[in-house]
């Protein structure tokens, strides 16, 4: 029977190509069958010497979707999708650009009409953003 890689070479490998949350890597361990405690002990280890770290992933995440053209709510939704804690994903989307600014923005390269605030509505833009729309066309 061949030795499985132990929980610290897993989660390296799956660091590999993207960072990852330390949820999105504690269900991949579980996935390989890797028991709690050693999961516990993998991630531990990757937190001290700064291979994951939730708080900045979960800015980074946040300024790539932004840039993409995503509002507030689905930044939010994605970071807690991927098990990140809600003072976390609260901090990374308060050191974005305000999603008012983003979304005239988008308003102004797309043009102002009703099929740009139906377009920010689906990127996860809230009222707020949208009124902005308004306010600026008026």
């Amino acid at each position: 029977m061949a030795e499985r890689p132990d929980a610290v070479e897993t989660a390296l490998r799956a660091l590999r190509f993207r960072d990852r949350s330390a949820a999105e890597l504690a269900a991949r361990l579980e996935q390989r069958g890797v028991g709690e405690a050693e999961r516990e002990r993998a991630l531990e280890t990757l937190e001290r010497i700064g291979y994951v770290d939730d708080e900045r992933f979960a800015h980074m995440r946040a300024e790539q979707l932004a840039d993409r053209g995503s509002g507030d709510a689905l930044i939010r939704d994605d970071l807690e999708r991927r098990g990140l804690a809600a003072g976390v994903v609260d901090s990374a989307l308060g050191a974005l650009e305000p999603e008012r600014k983003r979304a005239v923005r988008i308003a102004e390269r797309r043009g102002l009409s009703a099929k740009t605030a139906r377009y920010l509505a689906s990127r996860g833009f809230g009222e707020e953003a949208l009124e902005a729309l308004v306010a600026a066309e008026e």
